[in-house]
């Protein structure tokens, strides 16, 4: 098989992208609204897949944001983005990657767009989440999963 053919045959297909969870707490407002807004912001990400069936993949973003202003929490926010891929002809370790990082680069533009649209309904300044590389934090995984082999660490 020549390379022109084996690309051929690799088929990647957004199937649908929609949002699996959303929440959003507020604590403590009405007092956050009077208060100087000088927001510190813990982001936390999270990737997840699993195999519907074959060829089809169900790949969910978990984005949690936990912001605080002064000591006291403003708002924390967990959206779970989730897409439903089709993707056929790939090896492992391709697979892997697509699920891993490509597909989740494709979901966040949704997750930040929902992210900032629930902030400002729920009375706050909008809150823009910054680019995310995800091909990097695929490596790092691998990285850390790899080390942990070495030191004999089985999780």
């Amino acid at each position: 098989m020549t390379a022109t053919n084996k690309e051929t045959a690799q088929q990647f297909e957004i199937q649908r992208i929609y949002i699996k969870d959303l929440s959003l707490e507020a604590p403590n407002t009405p007092q956050t609204f009077v208060e100087e807004w000088k927001p510190e912001v813990q982001l936390n990400l999270e990737t997840k897949s699993n195999k519907i069936q074959e060829n089809l993949h169900e790949v969910v973003l978990t984005v949690t944001a936990n912001v605080n202003t002064g000591k006291k929490v403003a708002f924390i926010i967990e959206v779970q983005q989730a897409g439903i891929f089709h993707m056929s002809g790939f090896p492992n370790d391709q697979l892997h990657h697509m699920l891993g990082s490509f597909c989740p680069n494709i979901l966040f533009p949704y997750v930040r767009e929902v992210i900032s649209d629930v902030v400002i309904r729920a009375g706050f300044p909008q809150l823009i989440l910054t680019p995310v590389n995800f091909d990097a934090l695929y490596t790092q995984h691998l990285e850390e999963k790899g080390k942990q082999k070495s030191d004999g660490v089985v999780h």
